[in-house]
């Protein structure tokens, strides 16, 4: 079975040792996808104040980055955002941002029906909201 690990162009820089996918045989698993921007610290729909802590943000933003950073990726390793089988889904404030997040998903992948799991967690390693885990084809 080939194996082959992956580094998007495009996608925002790996906040530590892991690639944006790996490649086994005919599936793609990509790593933990936030919604900062390649080349800056920036997080789209993100207030910081001087210490780095998270003044307020927008989820739409925040879901609408990391779902082009997953779209960026798919497409760096030869897949596409149809091919998408499987995404686990990270939120930090599921009962303030669920819904939003999940009319934002609907739009995203109303011709695709992957399989989904949502779950709430107390932080992310960068100061984001959301953060995906996806499996695709290749």
């Amino acid at each position: 079975m080939s194996e082959e690990i992956i580094n998007s162009s495009k996608a925002p820089e790996p906040v530590g040792l892991y690639p944006h996918a790996r490649r086994v045989g005919d599936l793609l698993f990509l790593s933990g996808v936030g919604p900062r921007e390649r080349g800056s610290k920036k997080i789209p729909g993100v207030a910081l104040d001087d210490e780095g802590n998270i003044v307020s943000y927008d989820i739409e933003v925040q879901c609408r980055s990391v779902f082009q950073n997953v779209r960026y990726i798919l497409e760096d390793a030869g897949s596409s955002w149809d091919k998408i089988v499987d995404v686990t889904v990270f939120l930090t404030d599921m009962k303030a941002d669920f819904p939003t997040y999940n009319r934002i998903y609907a739009e995203y992948f109303k011709d695709n029906l992957p399989c989904r799991t949502t779950v709430e967690i107390s932080s992310l390693p960068t100061p984001i909201a959301i953060e995906l885990k996806v499996i695709a084809t290749i």
